[in-house]
């Protein structure tokens, strides 16, 4: 249990750290979207190379990640079917989509991985999932929404193959199926620029939070507790009765879904909205909030399950 409380620690720290230097005036708006942007464009693809390259691609194809995977459809439909009814943009819809369905994989996953399910292995696949199928799907819809010309069948299915954090995760899968070692003057640096992704992500959520409406008054209260109720409550317990009724899981791997979708928001959806500039106030609330629910839920279920 170790390992939940060190990773939301770590978490919490650096955000509280951006949220000092803007207080301070260090750091200010343009700043925050200078951190994200080279988050977006540098760092997470140098940081995705690294470890996609040292995974095993054909850990995707488990019933692990069948079970999560429709568990994210389950708690990524109610959210486009609110979006439609209240008619929201095609970017807000995939950037609310995301705050409902896309889990803290990397900077939470991996320790709670490692020291309550005992195996970080067992987080590869929900990373694979998410960075090769969920994220460049996303990132082509606000891709399209983000132009002002009629999208062409050309462009938008070259669109994943030009977006940076794709390009990184391709190659990294790349390298990894190959069995192919990149020299150390390249992994070397390519580890250094990957180790600023996660740091400037949080340093630029605190500044965010600093700057902006206090978490739960910059959206509507209902959009939020929708959003963090999808993704904190429904996707888990999808994840569950899939993989214990539909797929015959039991003891740690029906534990390892479970846990794995109760995952809060990931922190790069709040870099993936900056970027866009799409329901910027949406994905850092319900990254904040569902953070915060995610300690007990994930304590809960540990004690349930196993």
């Amino acid at each position: 249990m170790a390992g939940v409380f060190d990773g939301f620690a770590t978490i919490v720290v650096l955000i509280a750290l951006g949220a000092v230097l803007a207080q301070l005036g260090i750091i200010d708006a343009a700043g925050q979207r200078t951190l994200s942007t080279l988050a977006f464009f540098v760092a997470s693809p140098a940081l995705l190379l690294t470890v996609l390259e040292d995974s095993d691609p054909g850990a995707v194809f488990s019933d692990n990640i069948v079970a999560m995977a429709l568990a994210v459809v389950a708690s990524a439909t109610p959210s486009v079917a609110v979006s439609l009814a209240r008619r929201r943009g095609l970017g807000d819809t995939v950037v609310g989509t995301l705050c409902s369905s896309y889990q803290n994989a990397g900077n939470l996953g991996i320790p709670i991985a490692a020291y309550v399910l005992g195996d970080p292995a067992l987080v590869a696949p929900l990373l694979l999932m998410q960075l090769l199928v969920l994220q460049p799907f996303a990132l082509t819809l606000l891709d399209i929404a983000d132009s002002d010309q009629r999208p062409h069948l050309g462009r938008i299915l070259t669109r994943p193959v030009r977006n940076p954090i794709t390009i990184g995760s391709l190659i990294g899968v790349v390298l990894a199926a190959t069995d192919v070692d990149l020299p150390s003057a390249v992994q070397d640096p390519l580890e250094l620029v990957g180790g600023m992704a996660v740091p400037a992500a949080l340093l630029a959520y605190g500044v965010s939070l600093r700057l902006g409406p206090l978490p739960g008054r910059g959206v509507p209260a209902a959009d939020l507790a929708i959003t963090v109720a999808l993704k904190m409550v429904v996707q888990p317990l999808a994840a569950y009765a899939v993989g214990r009724f539909a797929l015959g899981l039991e003891g740690d791997a029906l534990l390892a879904v479970t846990v794995l979708s109760a995952l809060p928001t990931a922190q790069n959806v709040f870099i993936i909205a900056s970027r866009y500039d799409r329901a910027v106030l949406l994905a850092r609330d319900a990254i904040f909030v569902s953070t915060i629910v995610s300690v007990p839920a994930i304590i809960a279920i540990t004690a349930l399950v196993a």
